[in-house]
């Protein structure tokens, strides 16, 4: 083993960010992957790399070579995928000492999360760490070896040499490994199922918070560590926490935190939108890709925070981000783009992350004119804006009110400043080079941003939101869902492909069941409780009561995986929990409830642990530990009441409306023809109703 040892000490390099290369007029190589649409494997299609998509014949070619796989995985905003891409894969030699040895596979991990999740397990028990680009050396039938993240050019093909010299002389040492990390592999998936009795106390969300506030950065925001990310369902539950329990402290801390993300360089100012981290502790220098999935959900949170704090910044944040989507990342369709790179041309021709975002003082100064002092000293053109190589990057350090105190300016002109200001500073920029953009569409990612924008029309009550939200909805159902209730992850060229993931379905139901809140119309719940029992058909394993990652239907890898810890997206097991709980009471499903309390109970003992990890399942518990309400409107006025009601912050509620009586659970019995009544509810018993919202609320309270 002691060379396997050797190559597993090479050092890793794991943080990622997005680097596109512009497109080469003529190509000396070409290889299968330019009949794929994936934008980040045709970008890799002209290398001299004999690069193959995921697939049988791949897979059949290397058994019957009897030849070892290397497996190459990334997605088109990864920085560090183009830098080995450059440097190796684009590199004759390299190349042909992968050709010799390997079957070489390339996979846009986005596209195929299920082969990601299979390999990220893998390369994080090898090394303890994880990233992109991910590449993994497999046995003939896609065990795994050996594997590691990015790697310079030398030590790639020291590693591949060694491997491949290995397998030649000494194959069983190999073989011996695989099978020692295949079980590793399956362990990590393992579900105990929890036959305690269940118990939801509102002490154990305490403690596990109190615990986790150990990590926070009060004064920057965020925890205390670099890089930071923005987490939006970390602080969408400890907002909904701080207000049910009424903790002032948490609540500020939320506050500063979501205030000092948006007044960093991590939020466009210029043309709205987050890329997606800071690589500094104050949210100011981010790797610069804007992707969908992170401006969705954080679309919500700044929706929600809104109606907590009535801050009309958050309200700015939102509309601005919105029109960012709008603009760049929808097509005619109303689908939803995957991402933006980080990494553009610079005007003397050299690709550089950022270069479309950065702004210089020179340029500043000639367009801005007599206004320069006053933005430069809003948006910090001084040291503390100051990047790289006289670059800025915008970022903001007082509020509107202190601003305006400092420079004796009026709120309402400083307000024609901004959009004036920017304005000029986005015209500028459209005349740059673009960052290339994905435009795969993802079925999951879309169901988030479509909640995105229904959350902010909740909020704002702006019918453009909700058009938006319908018409992606639309393309949903129309393009992405069969008539089994099944689900393609994958659209692009009018093309639906790729079987759908539990990650597809968990965000399909959830914006489906927020649709259903927001417009009335039963489709959406009716279509939301299809998709569930497609769900179980498929996907639900009844004696770790969970839900695997893949479809029963789709071809089977070294693991089935299930998802469970709630990462940059929330897991997609937590969310078809919450998912349950709502049907349960939609639908009147008391074995929903059931299930969805056991698997929150099933991960109950890791979640003290590390608290971070299981915010969704927290926000879960936060419905069995606290009064939950089924808030159910009916009669002719259901959409002004809706309105009215959609002004408070309640997160622990659902809404049922209709402007007549209908045949569902929640509806029987309570329509009058002559009044239109509010019901508040737990568990389907009711209060008295009442005619007005401000008696609901108190009812609630």
């Amino acid at each position: 083993m002691k060379y396997l040892f050797f190559i597993l000490s090479i050092f890793l390099l794991t943080q990622c960010t997005s680097q596109n290369k512009p497109a080469m007029e003529q190509h000396t190589y070409t290889n299968d992957l330019i009949h794929e649409t994936s934008p980040y494997l045709l970008q890799h299609a002209h290398n001299p790399v004999d690069w193959k998509p995921w697939g049988d014949k791949a897979l059949k070619q290397a058994k019957n070579e009897n030849k070892l796989i290397i497996v190459s995985i990334g997605y088109a905003a990864c920085h560090w995928c183009h830098v080995m891409e450059h440097e190796s894969f684009e590199d004759p030699e390299v190349a042909e000492l992968m050709n010799t040895n390997f079957i070489n596979i390339k996979v846009d991990r986005e596209e195929r999360p299920d082969i990601d999740h299979v390999y990220m397990n893998a390369v994080q028990l090898m090394t303890g760490s994880g990233g992109w680009p991910l590449n993994m050396i497999t046995l003939p039938d896609g065990r795994p070896v050996w594997g590691g993240t990015y790697f310079p050019k030398g030590n790639w093909m020291d590693a591949i040499k060694q491997i491949a010299d290995l397998y030649q002389k000494q194959p069983d040492k190999l073989l011996e490994y695989a099978e020692k990390l295949e079980q590793g592999i399956k362990a990590v998936d393992i579900i105990e199922v929890n036959t305690d009795e269940i118990n939801f106390d509102k002490e154990i969300i305490a403690s596990a918070v109190n615990d986790w506030s150990k990590h926070f950065d009060h004064q920057k925001g965020g925890t205390n560590r670099v890089p930071k990310f923005m987490m939006p369902n970390n602080y969408h539950f400890l907002l909904r926490y701080a207000h049910q329990s009424e903790d002032k402290e948490l609540m500020e801390y939320v506050t500063n935190t979501l205030t000092k993300i948006s007044f960093g360089g991590v939020y466009d100012h210029v043309g709205g939108g987050f890329a997606r981290y800071s690589t500094d502790a104050k949210w100011h220098v981010p790797h610069f890709e804007k992707m969908l999935y992170d401006n969705a959900q954080l679309v919500s949170l700044y929706s929600d925070a809104y109606l907590v704090t009535k801050d009309p910044w958050y309200k700015d944040v939102v509309y601005e981000t919105l029109e960012f989507v709008s603009r760049e990342l929808t097509n005619n369709e109303g689908a939803f783009y995957s991402s933006l790179d980080a990494d553009s041309l610079t005007p003397e021709g050299e690709l550089e992350e950022g270069a479309f975002y950065v702004w210089r003082k020179e340029k500043l100064k000639t367009l801005l004119g007599n206004d320069y002092e006053l933005f430069s000293d809003y948006y910090n053109i001084n040291s503390y804006g100051l990047w790289e190589k006289g670059n800025y990057v915008l970022i903001r350090k007082q509020n509107t009110e202190e601003f305006c105190n400092k420079n004796n300016i009026k709120p309402e002109k400083l307000d024609q400043k901004l959009n004036t200001w920017k304005e000029l500073l986005l015209n500028e920029r459209e005349e740059r080079s673009r960052p290339r953009l994905d435009d795969k569409t993802l079925t999951s990612w879309n169901a988030l941003m479509l909640k995105g924008y229904l959350d902010a029309y909740r909020v704002f009550n702006e019918k453009k939101f909700l058009d938006a939200a319908l018409r992606n909805a639309n393309f949903i159902k129309d393009n992405q869902l069969n008539k089994d209730y099944s689900l393609y992850h994958n659209y692009k060229e009018e093309k639906s492909t790729i079987n759908g993931y539990l990650e597809d379905y968990a965000a399909v139901i959830e914006a489906f069941i927020a649709l259903y809140e927001s417009t009335s119309d039963k489709l959406w719940i009716d279509i939301s409780e299809g998709l569930a029992a497609y769900t179980f058909k498929h996907f639900f394993d009844k004696e770790k009561n969970i839900f695997y990652f893949t479809s029963d239907k789709d071809p089977k890898l070294v693991s089935r995986t299930i998802e469970y810890n709630d990462n940059v997206i929330p897991a997609s097991n937590s969310i078809m929990a919450k998912n349950l709980f709502l049907l349960s009471h939609y639908k009147y499903k008391p074995e929903y409830n059931s299930i969805s309390k056991q698997m929150l109970h099933n991960i109950q003992p890791q979640i003290r642990e590390y608290a971070s990890v299981y915010s969704n399942w927290l926000d879960l518990m936060l419905n069995f530990s606290y009064p939950f309400y089924e808030v159910v409107v009916i009669g002719a006025e259901t959409e002004n009441k809706l309105k009215e009601l959609n002004n408070y912050y309640i997160p622990n509620k659902l809404l049922a409306s209709s402007t007549y009586q209908i045949n569902e659970p929640l509806f029987e019995g309570r329509y009058s023809p002559n009044e239109t009544l509010i019901y508040i509810c737990v568990n389907n018993a009711c209060k008295y109703p009442v005619n007005n919202v401000v008696e609901a609320i108190k009812l609630i309270d």
